[in-house]
Order: structure tokens, then sequence, then C-alpha cells
């Protein structure tokens, strides 16, 4: 059932979230911090340790990939726009490094391509 997978990327997104709203108040922030950052390496964790014990099925996987090709893109436009309502708010700096580090990507893609290539 894909239900299964479900459950899994739901418990680790809601762990994933306490624990960021933990470091955001011990950090005296009023806000999360990395709380979809600590649910995916809690997936990855998690993912782990079933395939170590044989017990990674494919209707756990099955559940994973229905829900990664929704959950993933929804979640990163969401963090992209908190980000730039942050950085506008925040002052130049936030803005130039938001874009000094978007222009480097760009630039560094067409490099990292001809070394994949290579190596392929």
């Amino acid at each position: 059932m894909i239900i299964k997978g479900v459950a899994l990327l739901a418990g680790c997104y809601l762990l994933g979230q306490l624990i960021g709203e933990i470091f955001g108040r011990l950090m005296h922030i009023e806000s999360n911090v990395g709380g979809v950052g600590f649910a995916m390496i809690l997936l990855i964790l998690c993912q782990n340790e079933l395939e170590k014990r044989n017990r990674f099925s494919k209707e756990i996987a099955d559940g994973l990939i229905f829900w990664s090709k929704m959950y993933i893109p929804i979640i990163v436009a969401m963090s992209a726009v908190q980000n730039v309502r942050v950085a506008l708010s925040s002052g130049m700096v936030a803005l130039l490094a938001g874009t000094i580090s978007v222009v480097l990507s760009l630039v560094a893609v067409p490099y990292i391509s001809k070394l994949i290539k290579k190596t392929v």
C-alpha cells in the first residue's frame, strides 16, 4: 500500500518541523529554522535504515515516489517566496547575497555538466 510511504514521509515531516521549531526557539528566532531540511535528512536516514534491515518494500517506495512528485516542488516554491520576502525586508546585504549565489550557480552549471560528461 502506498500509505506506508506516505506515513513515513508525514512522520519525518512532522518531526523535522518540530526540530526546526526547537532550533528556532533555542536561537531566539520566532521562526522555524530548517524544518524541511531536517525532514529530508530524517527521511534519508529512515530509508537507509529500512534498506539495511531489508524492510524497504515496493509499497513504501511507491508512496515516497508518489509524494516526491508533488511535495518537493511545492516546498521549494513556498521556500523561494518566503526567502524573497525576507531578503527584500532585510535589506541590500541579503538581496546581494542571494543574487550572487544564483549567478554563481548559473555560471557553474555548464562546467559541472562538462565534468559529468567526461566521467561518464
